[in-house]
C-alpha cells in the first residue's frame, strides 16, 4: 500500500499536522510506503515563494491585509469568482506536483492544505488517478478553499467543523470527526513536577507558558513585564532574536527566557495556563496537554475562528486588551476551582487520538476499495 501525506510550507501547521499522521503510520505499520511531500517543493521558485515568504509577510507585517483576503475569498458572493480566477494560477504552476502523483498514483493521499486537496480533486475528476483523497481541516473554522468537489472525505477539528463544512455543501457521510493530527509526545502523560526539575522551574510557583509561534510576534515583552510580579513566566522568543536578547537584558524577577526550543511539551507540562496565538495546531496540542489557553493577537480569519470555538466551549478564553491580561491570570491563580473547570472542558472537547484514528480510518477505507 501507497499513501502520500501532502503538505504546503505556507505556515507551520499544515506541515506538523502531515508529519504527525507520517510519523504514526511509520511506527505502528512499518510495512506501508508513506512518503511526505511539500507541493510547494513541486512547483516553481516564484509560485513558492509568494505561498511561503508571502504568507510570513503578511501574518507578521500586515496581518490587516491578511484578513481581507480571508474575508474576500470567503464571502458568499464572491467563491464562484474567486475559485475561477484563482484555478488557472494554480493550475499552471503545480504541474510538476500532478506529474509526480499522476506518476505513483498511490492508494491514498491525505492533504492538509487546500492547494493539495485543489490539484488531487482536479486529477481524480479526469481519471488521471484513482487514489482515494482524504483532507484534513487544520482549523477549528473551515474556509470554503477546503471543499472540493472529489474528496471522498474530510477529518474535522470538531462537531462544531463538521457542521460549517455540512452549511458549506459537504455531505454529512463524508466528514469524520476526528480533530487535528497532533504528534504523540503531546498526548504523553508527562508529571508537571518532573518537567519543573528538569528545566529548573520552582515547583512551587504559579507558571505561565508565554509562546506564539516560530515567529515570536505580539506584546511578549509587555506581557512579560505585567505578570512578572505575581507568577512565574516561562517566555518562550522562538526566532525572535531582538525579543531574546531585550528580555535577558532586562532580568524581569521570575521570568526565565527561552529561544527556539525543541520541547515544548514540557514547558506546557510544566505551566499551569498559556497565554499563544491560536493557531490550529497550536490549539490541538494545547488542548492535548490539558493546558487552558488565554489567546492573544488572533489574526482575523482562521485564527480569530479557533479562539471563538474555543472560548465559546468555556475551555479558554479571548483577551481583548493585554492590559487586563494581569488580573484575568491573577484570578486564575488566587481560584484554583475556576481551572479545574476549564481543564474538565477541554477533557470534554479535547480529540486526544487524531492521529490514530485518521491513519486507522484510511487503511480501513483503501482496504473497503480493493
Amino acid at each position: 500500500m501507497k499513501i502520500i501525506i501532502v503538505h504546503a510550507s505556507a505556515g507551520s501547521g499544515h506541515m506538523k499536522a502531515a508529519e504527525a499522521l507520517r510519523d504514526y503510520f511509520i511506527s505502528t505499520h512499518p510495512g506501508i510506503d508513506v512518503r511526505l511531500v511539500d507541493i510547494l517543493d513541486k512547483t516553481n521558485i516564484p509560485f513558492k515563494a509568494v505561498y511561503s515568504k508571502g504568507y510570513n509577510i503578511l501574518v507578521t507585517c500586515f496581518p490587516w491585509l491578511w484578513s481581507f483576503f480571508f474575508c474576500l475569498t470567503a464571502a458568499p458572493g464572491l467563491r464562484a469568482l474567486v475559485r475561477f480566477l484563482a484555478f488557472p494560477f494554480d493550475f499552471l504552476n503545480t504541474f510538476r506536483f500532478r506529474y509526480y502523483l499522476t506518476g505513483e498514483n498511490p492508494d491514498a493521499v491525505i492533504s492538509t492544505h487546500f492547494l493539495s486537496s485543489r490539484m488531487v480533486s482536479f486529477l481524480k475528476k479526469h481519471r488521471r488517478i484513482d487514489s482515494v483523497l482524504v483532507t484534513v481541516v487544520t482549523d477549528f473554522g473551515v474556509h470554503p478553499f477546503w471543499v472540493q468537489a472529489h474528496t471522498d472525505t474530510y477529518i474535522a477539528a470538531s462537531e462544531h467543523s463538521r457542521d460549517e463544512l455540512a452549511a458549506l455543501g459537504v455531505n454529512g457521510s463524508r466528514i469524520q470527526v476526528f480533530g487535528i493530527p497532533t504528534a504523540q509526545k503531546f498526548y504523553r502523560a508527562i508529571d508537571k513536577k518532573t518537567a519543573r526539575e528538569k528545566h529548573g522551574i520552582p515547583s512551587a510557583e504559579f507558571s505561565v507558558l508565554l509562546i506564539t509561534g516560530s515567529f515570536g510576534i505580539g506584546p511578549l515583552e509587555r506581557i512579560a513585564e505585567f505578570l512578572s510580579p505575581d507568577v512565574q513566566v516561562l517566555a518562550v522568543c522562538a526566532r525572535n532574536h531582538r525579543l531574546y536578547r531585550r528580555l535577558i537584558a532586562r532580568g524581569l524577577a521570575n521570568v526565565r527566557v527561552f529561544g527556539f526550543v525543541d520541547f515544548v511539551e514540557d514547558l506546557m507540562a510544566a505551566s499551569d495556563l498559556i497565554i499563544t496565538k491560536p493557531g490550529g495546531l497550536t490549539v490541538s496540542e494545547t488542548l492535548s496537554m490539558d493546558l487552558p489557553p488565554l489567546f492573544i493577537c488572533a489574526i482575523y480569519g482562521q485564527e480569530t475562528a479557533n479562539a471563538r470555538f474555543v472560548a465559546g466551549e468555556r475551555a479558554g478564553m479571548v483577551i481583548a486588551r493585554i492590559s487586563g491580561i494581569r488580573g484575568i491570570v491573577s484570578d486564575f491563580k488566587n481560584h484554583p476551582e475556576k481551572l479545574q473547570a476549564f481543564k474538565q472542558n477541554i477533557a470534554r472537547i479535547k480529540k486526544p487520538f487524531a492521529s490514530r484514528d485518521v491513519c486507522e480510518y484510511i487503511l480501513k477505507l483503501c482496504s473497503t476499495r480493493k
